[in-house]
């Protein structure tokens, strides 16, 4: 059986103890994964400076050329995963085989995280709002004619990650450029992107000492946002919770994204019908910037009805087949408490399962030993229904009237709003509100980011620290001369 060890400044080590992560279908082990107690993570982590030393001696501009190399590699190239070769499409079938996700949706995300490797400079320029990223490599320099300065705030960035989407994999890779050391733990059913990442990286020159890859349970999962001095958690409310006032750590939980239509958009629905489904059904409804609600200020039974007509000709389809956009759940259980989730919500005035009309049968289906739920649009009267403002790892919105003086009061935080209208007093309140995270004015679906514009938290501005700097008037001209 494939195995895949624990990676210890970047050399592979295996543990006694390990994890056998099963085929989503069969429910036969698929490969073996190395596990790291929380002990031996501790040890490990008690020199994060040599980590991160020979980062630190890298020009950033070598460094964002090396992001360009692992970009090609990671998308391309056959690396080593544990000891055996994995070309790009062994890469797919292993994602899909753990994960569920159909081939393309995988593919998909080889690109968007590719994508930001070779636009490094450009993410960089996002992150930093247009800073000379030289500036780190010399400890200070100059911006719009003032001196600068960046302190690290930590040696590492310690990653606990999701198995839901290899895409979010894309927020942590420019920490490498950024010259920080990374420790990485692995989603239990998805160890491979973070391992082909590392490979991809040592492959483009990046010094191997610069990596932790640590497949671990909940302890050891803790010991790395607890001993870094920097972190990343994903997951749900259960998971991050506990790390929600640390602000050492950056928590990616529930995104509870939206889309808003105000009353023009509203009465011209059918036009924005295409930005609608969209953020709803890509990537099957697994990412927190899909949306999860739909507020409107009219029409909403029209609207409601028009999305789960398009909802259901999404079908369970093999994860071979280039059209397939619904992956299934890995463990059945967990499809059928969310769908007891919604029928509960269902059961209680106020909400109707639209799409229950579109579908021939129930919404948890099984379809070649794979257990699926069905697209699903709620019709909520309100927004104080429970099924309102609720979210789902499977393409699930509720379509919510709102009267337009209550926007953007009653959504509640919102990680992503696209917001369509031409309604100038509508858009001013949206730019005003601390409810929303990311804001995207027009017809762009939620789950669209752009490489100059951070998606959740700023990782710039969590991995430094701006410190004041005053200099004398010679010394300030020489730092400005230096190359």
């Amino acid at each position: 059986m494939l195995h895949i060890p624990v990676l210890r400044r970047g050399r592979p080590y295996r543990s006694l103890e390990v994890a056998r992560v099963p085929q989503h279908q069969s429910r036969e082990p698929f490969v073996e994964v190395s596990q790291a107690n929380a002990g031996l993570i501790r040890r490990d982590l008690r020199d994060q400076d040599a980590m991160r030393a020979a980062l630190r001696e890298m020009p950033t501009s070598d460094l964002m050329a090396r992001c360009r190399r692992a970009a090609d590699l990671f998308a391309a190239e056959t690396l080593a995963v544990g000891d055996q070769p994995q070309g790009p499409e062994d890469y797919v079938a292993q994602v899909s085989a753990t994960t569920g996700l159909p081939h393309a949706l995988v593919r998909r995300h080889i690109q968007r995280v590719s994508g930001v490797l070779r636009g490094m400079p450009a993410v960089l320029d996002g992150l930093t709002r247009g800073l000379d990223i030289s500036v780190l490599d010399r400890g200070r320099g100059e911006a719009g004619g003032h001196a600068v300065s960046f302190t690290p705030r930590a040696s590492a960035l310690g990653v606990v990650l999701p198995s839901n989407s290899p895409g979010v994999h894309s927020l942590w890779v420019p920490a490498i450029a950024l010259k920080m050391a990374l420790v990485l733990k692995p989603g239990s059913a998805e160890p491979w992107t973070p391992y082909r990442l590392i490979q991809a990286f040592v492959g483009a020159g990046v010094p191997p000492d610069a990596f932790g890859y640590y497949p671990a349970d909940h302890a050891g999962a803790a010991e790395i946002l607890r001993t870094c001095g920097r972190g990343m958690v994903f997951g749900d409310t259960s998971t991050t919770s506990a790390w929600a006032s640390d602000p050492r750590v950056e928590v990616h939980g529930p995104g509870y994204s939206k889309v808003v239509l105000g009353p023009d958009a509203s009465r011209d629905f059918q036009s924005h019908l295409d930005v609608i489904a969209a953020s709803i059904a890509e990537n099957s409804g697994r990412s927190c910037v899909n949306a999860s609600g739909v507020w409107v200020t009219e029409n909403a039974r029209a609207i409601a009805h028009e999305l789960a007509a398009r909802m259901a000709l999404i079908r369970p389809r093999p994860a071979e087949d280039p059209d397939a956009q619904l992956a299934p759940f890995t463990d059945p259980a967990a499809a059928e408490r969310i769908s007891a989730m919604i029928d509960a919500g269902l059961a209680e005035a106020g909400a109707e399962d639209v799409t229950a009309r579109y579908r021939s049968g129930p919404r948890l289906v099984i379809s070649a030993g794979s257990t699926y739920l069905l697209p699903t649009i709620v019709l909520c009267a309100s927004p104080d229904h429970p099924l309102a403002n609720r979210e789902f790892l499977f393409p699930f919105a509720s379509v919510v009237p709102v009267r337009p003086a209550e926007l953007p009061d009653r959504l509640g935080p919102s990680l992503a709003v696209t917001a369509i209208t031409e309604d100038e007093a509508l858009v001013q309140r949206l730019l005003d509100s601390p409810l929303v995270h990311r804001l995207n004015l027009g017809p762009i679906p939620t789950p669209h980011v752009t490489f100059d514009q951070p998606h959740e938290g700023n990782l710039f501005e969590h991995l430094y620290a701006r410190r004041a700097l005053q200099q004398h008037e010679p010394a300030r001209a020489a730092a400005a001369a230096a190359p």
